[in-house]
C-alpha cells in the first residue's frame, strides 16, 4: 500500500523532477502512515533516490524501454502499481509524464489531477490543489477513486532530503510493443535543459537577429541557467524548437524568468507565468509583459544584458 512514486531519468541520470517527485511522494506517504516506492527506467544509480524518502526502488532495466514511449511507460508502471498493491501515484508534470499519465489512468481506471501545487488538503476525501486557467487561478479537486493519481507542478514542492535506507528490487514487468519505432535522437549534452533549469535566460525578436545571441548565451552561462526563446524566434529559424517556451511551446515554472526583448503575448505569458520570479528588458515601457513582471528594466538590451553579465561576474569574483 505504499505510494508509488515514477522516477524520470535522461541518459542514466536522475532528472530534477523526479527528486521533486520523490521529495513530494515521501511527504504524503508520511501523512498517510505508509511507505514509498519509486519505479526507475533505465537508470544507473538509484541510491540518490534513498536520500530523498524512497524506501524501496523498483528498477527496471530494459533495452526496449531506451526510448520514451508513452504507452509502454504506462504499462511499466501499471504493473508496478498492480505489483505493490499501491492507491496513490505520484508522477512530475515533465512532458513525458504528461503523455503517459492519462494512458496509466485509464489502465487502472484511476483518478488524475494535473498541475498538482501542494501537499493534499485531505485524505479522506482525498483532496488536492492544482492551477487552472494558465496558473491564473487555484481550485481544490476531490478524487473519489480507488486508485488516485497526482501530477505534481514543476517547482511547486522543492527538493526535500529525507534520508531513507532503500532497498532496490529489479522488476521485470512485460514490455508492451508501442508500435512505434525511434529512428534517431538529437539533443545537446552541454547545456542546462528548460525542465531542469532553476534560472531561464530567454529573448525574442528585440534581439534583431540570430547573432546577437552570443550575450544571450554568455548570461545564461555565468548565471548556470538555460537558454530559451519566443515562438516567433523559433518560427523564423533564429533558434531550435526545443527553446521555445510558451503556451504551444514549452512550460517553465522556474525560480527565476529572465526575458530579453519580448513584448509578452499572452500565450508566452501563460507558458511562463509559473515562475517565480519573472525579469523583463525591454526598450518598450507598454509592453504586456512589464504588467507580469516582478522587475522590469525600460533599457536597450545591448547595452543592458552586457552591463548585467559585467557585473555578474564582479559578484562572483568577489564572492568566489
Amino acid at each position: 500500500m505504499s505510494v508509488l512514486v515514477y522516477t524520470e531519468s535522461d541518459q542514466g541520470k536522475f532528472k530534477k523532477v523526479a527528486l521533486e517527485a520523490a521529495s513530494y511522494a515521501k511527504a504524503i506517504a508520511n501523512e498517510l502512515g505508509t511507505t514509498t516506492t519509486a519505479v526507475t527506467i533505465n537508470a544507473d544509480d538509484t541510491s540518490e533516490l534513498g536520500k530523498y524518502g524512497v524506501d524501496k526502488v523498483l528498477k527496471v532495466s530494459d533495452p526496449k524501454l531506451e526510448s520514451f514511449s508513452a504507452k509502454s511507460y504506462a504499462d511499466v508502471l501499471k504493473q508496478a502499481a498492480e505489483k505493490e498493491g499501491t492507491k496513490v501515484i505520484v508522477v512530475s508534470s515533465s512532458i513525458n509524464s504528461k503523455y503517459l499519465s492519462p494512458i496509466l489512468a485509464i489502465g487502472l481506471d484511476a483518478g488524475l489531477v494535473s498541475n498538482v501545487v501542494e501537499l493534499p488538503l485531505s485524505s479522506s476525501p482525498f483532496i488536492v490543489k492544482r492551477t487552472a486557467f494558465t496558473n491564473k487561478a487555484l481550485e481544490q479537486c476531490q478524487i473519489n477513486t480507488d486508485v488516485k493519481i497526482v501530477a505534481l507542478s514543476t517547482n511547486s514542492f522543492g527538493l526535500i532530503e529525507n534520508s531513507a535506507a532503500a532497498i532496490t528490487e529489479d522488476f521485470a514487468p512485460s514490455i508492451l510493443d508501442s508500435g512505434v519505432s525511434v529512428k534517431s535522437v538529437d539533443k545537446a549534452t552541454d547545456k542546462v535543459t528548460i525542465a531542469d533549469a532553476e534560472i531561464v535566460v530567454s529573448a525574442g525578436r528585440g534581439l534583431k537577429g540570430p547573432e546577437n545571441w552570443g550575450m544571450i548565451e554568455e548570461l545564461a552561462e555565468v548565471l548556470g541557467a538555460a537558454t530559451a526563446c519566443s515562438k516567433p524566434v523559433s518560427d523564423l529559424g533564429w533558434r531550435p524548437h526545443s527553446e521555445h517556451v510558451g503556451q504551444t511551446g514549452k512550460p517553465v515554472a522556474c525560480s527565476l524568468y529572465i526575458a530579453v526583448g519580448i513584448s509578452g503575448a499572452i500565450q508566452h505569458l501563460a507558458g511562463v507565468s509559473a515562475s517565480k520570479v519573472k525579469v523583463v528588458v525591454n526598450t518598450d515601457p507598454e509592453a504586456p509583459f512589464f504588467k507580469a513582471a516582478d522587475y522590469g528594466i525600460v533599457g536597450d538590451a545591448f547595452e543592458v544584458v552586457p552591463a548585467l553579465i559585467e557585473k555578474l561576474k564582479d559578484f562572483k569574483l568577489q564572492n568566489a
